[in-house]
């Protein structure tokens, strides 16, 4: 018998509105998530079938292109999802099926207009075990080495965080280009060249396009007790002239200038236009105290920033001499020393198609390396941390 595990409803008669005008499947290790977007809030409810594995989605709406399109949106190599179908089911429901690869853990919710977007329906399709970004970079560094030469040097360990991602795209150059796929090559550039210096070692927040919330990105660093995290934006400007990279760092106390202010509201609003649902989230992110411990983060943050400035600052011009600061939510951890790097202002047409350039994308990828390994020749890693035997 079926088992209902959730239900939302809003308290609304189905209109012509509540149709899913648009749907779209980000498919990742981490989890596959289905968004449902129409006009008005849908009416809905949620339950599971076991052999084999399902989950069902009862819409009261009517059929339309966008639900007859989900089956042919999964891909082969999705982890979670094996197939998806809709199809009216009785008069004014339309029923979607996913079959699954896997029992899962599903989490359901709405969100409401923002942005470009309508209402959407949000399905997350989470493994029961969640991906381990430990383990993950233990089986990554084991595929550095040759079978039975374990190495004993203490590798720096660097999170590299692409921002945005799925159904958060970011800024949008005039050429049409995505923030999220610009920071994402980067990220991966400045991955590969980390992983083949002697004493670093990279993991990536995010390997694919798909949405991943910020405290999320910070829990990740902490988790495999990262030395740094560097994570990868490109800005934008109301005005098409502003231009040159920049580097910022999180500040305790008032940001220092209005534009890093500007900055910082408008990358903390990536978890409303991302999808994340807020209600009875007790994250530190969001209660962090700022302490003598995250002072002196702060204090090594500034220096990493510093640092890979100085090195952008070959590549392209600077927006800014100085490293800037902040409240930015990404830059939060308190025992990880962080920056968030704007590469260049996509909303700039000249620094866009350069953003586009993939000689280009490795010069930058090569300054931010550049940068942290001048800090890291500084500020060796701590002995105390973990992994120091790889």
């Amino acid at each position: 018998m079926a088992l209902v595990f959730a239900a939302l409803a809003c308290f609304h008669l189905a209109s012509a509105e509540a149709q899913v005008v648009a749907s779209r499947i980000w498919p990742a290790r981490d989890y596959t998530r289905l968004t449902l977007e129409s006009q008005a809030e849908l009416k809905f409810q949620v339950f599971a079938v076991k052999d084999p594995d399902r989950l069902v989605v009862d819409l009261e709406t009517d059929m339309t292109p966008a639900l007859a399109d989900l089956d042919g949106k999964v891909v082969t190599d999705d982890p979670y999802i094996k197939g998806l179908r809709a199809a009216r089911n009785r008069p004014g429901v339309v029923r979607v099926v996913l079959d699954l690869k896997a029992q899962v853990k599903p989490q359901v919710f709405t969100l409401p207009p923002i942005a470009e977007y309508g209402h959407r329906l949000v399905l997350d399709i989470h493994p029961l075990v969640a991906v381990d970004p430990l383990a993950q970079l233990i089986e990554e560094s084991a595929k550095r080495e040759p079978p039975g030469k374990p190495s004993v040097a203490r590798l720096a360990t660097i999170v590299i965080d692409a921002g945005h991602g799925g159904e958060d795209p970011g800024a949008l150059g005039r050429r049409g280009s995505r923030e999220k796929d610009i920071t994402l090559v980067i990220a991966r550039r400045l991955k590969t060249l980390i992983d083949a210096e002697p004493n670093m070692r990279a993991l990536l927040t995010r390997d694919g396009d798909y949405f991943l919330p910020l405290d999320v990105r910070v829990e990740k660093a902490r988790k495999v007790k990262a030395d740094l995290l560097v994570s990868i934006h490109a800005d934008a400007y109301a005005r098409s002239t502003a231009r040159g990279s920049s580097v910022f760092a999180l500040s305790d106390r008032r940001a220092t200038s209005e534009l890093a202010r500007l900055l910082a509201k408008k990358e903390n609003e990536s978890d409303l236009i991302g999808g994340v649902q807020l209600e009875g989230k007790d994250d530190y992110v969001k209660k962090t105290i700022i302490d003598l411990s995250q002072t002196a983060t702060i204090d090594y943050s500034l220096r990493l920033g510093s640092s890979v400035l100085a090195r952008l600052g070959t590549v392209n011009a600077l927006h800014k001499p100085r490293v800037e600061q902040a409240s930015f939510a990404v830059l939060k951890s308190p025992d990880v020393p962080s920056i968030l790097v704007e590469t260049a202002f996509i909303s700039n047409p000249e620094e866009e198609k350069r953003l586009n350039d993939e000689a280009y994308q490795d010069r930058l990828a090569r300054a931010i390396l550049d940068g942290i390994r001048d800090y890291i020749a500084r500020h060796p890693p701590r002995p105390a941390s973990p992994l120091a035997l790889n």
